[in-house]
């Protein structure tokens, strides 16, 4: 029998939140004097700002709600279904946001913040802390990636099991299924054997789809509630108002990716919500706790700047290696692809263009 529960990927999980949130947080709501002169630009309005801070609550989780949603609910449409060429190019294109996220939005401010002029030139100034953490941070996920695939690997069962797509009510309760282990079939011959690796090829790259979306949603997770901090720490009505429209369309092109992803994991629809869930409402939560905190945290004090340059590096080495080795290497060498050279350009064009629109997102946020 398959095994019911993910108990290492949870473990995981909670380890990662527990150090974000024990290490990093407490430092950032602590109440900090700020190091740069005090703004008296025309833009900062607290009033106003508070107004437009309550209408981006409202229309990022409607965007980020949409995007996620969106592949999930689409399922019944045959054009839109993982086997389709379609869902082939949008995924691509949602995944060269994602890249793009990491690269041109997430990594430039991580960069901006470690080299402030308002932290001390030692050890900040001294050392590219950015490309470290960013490095260290695509190598602890290549090592969770490996680590949580080959235990869920190990954790199934001899025999065949079903996928919960094919393999009706019996199957549906088996998280991991359609995974056999090699002594499981080895008395089959001809057809028989065909089918058994076949199944076990189809399990292991559902395993993969699985471990993958569940990583992927921490990376945004994280970059989600710094980029939600900052907003709504902010009294610039100014920089709001491209904020949030750029953020809108992140939400929504990055749920895409996200929900594509928990789509080709076939995960049961608890987890499914569980995940849409929380990419919706971490943007807005982030948000809230910033106007909430607006009074005592200062975005560019030196502990506010050091938690959300190590944060943000922390993500985009994350959100690096899920795009280009998770996401874009996996699809363009993969049979599908690799049979089409037709639908790779189309993909690769997905992929530029989306880059593209979220690189020319970095103007404004």
């Amino acid at each position: 029998m398959a095994s019911r529960g993910p108990p290492l990927s949870k473990l995981l999980l909670g380890f990662v939140f527990f150090l974000a949130f024990d290490f990093f947080v407490p430092h950032v709501l602590a109440v900090v004097e700020s190091c740069g002169a005090e703004q008296t630009d025309a833009c900062i309005n607290k009033k106003k700002a508070l107004t437009l801070k309550i209408i981006a609550i409202a229309c990022i989780l409607l965007t980020s709600m949409i995007g996620v949603c969106l592949p999930l609910v689409t399922r019944s449409v045959a054009a839109l279904s993982p086997q389709r060429s379609l869902f082939v190019i949008v995924k691509s294109f949602a995944s060269g946001i994602i890249l793009a996220t990491g690269f041109m939005h997430v990594l430039p401010d991580s960069f901006d913040m470690l080299t402030s002029t308002c932290l001390d030139d030692d050890p900040w100034h001294k050392f590219p802390f950015t490309g470290f953490v960013a490095m260290l941070s695509a190598i602890v996920t290549l090592m969770v990636d490996s680590l949580t695939t080959s235990f869920y690997s190990k954790k199934q069962s001899p025999g065949v099991v079903l996928p919960e797509s094919a393999g009706g009510a019996a199957a549906g309760d088996q998280e991991m299924g359609a995974v056999a282990a090699s002594g499981g079939h080895s008395h089959f011959h001809g057809h028989g054997h065909h089918h058994g690796s076949k199944l076990e090829l189809e399990g292991t790259q559902l395993l993969r789809y699985r471990v993958i979306a569940m990583v992927l949603e921490i990376g945004i997770i994280v970059h989600s509630v710094v980029i939600g901090l900052s907003l709504g720490a902010s009294n610039n009505t100014c920089t709001i108002k491209g904020l949030v429209a750029a953020l809108c369309f992140h939400q929504l092109f990055e749920g895409m990716g996200l929900g594509g992803c928990i789509l080709q994991a076939e995960f049961k629809l608890i987890k499914k919500a569980a995940m849409a869930f929380f990419f919706s409402v971490t943007t807005p939560f982030g948000i809230a706790l910033g106007i909430a905190l607006s009074t005592t945290y200062r975005d560019d004090s030196p502990r506010a700047l050091i938690t959300e340059g190590l944060l943000n590096a922390c993500s985009a080495g994350l959100l690096v290696y899920m795009a280009l080795v998770d996401l874009l290497a996996a699809d363009f060498m993969g049979p599908k692809l690799q049979g089409n050279i037709r639908l790779q350009i189309k993909s690769y064009a997905a992929v530029l263009l989306g880059a593209g629109g979220m690189s020319l997102m970095a103007k404004w946020a």
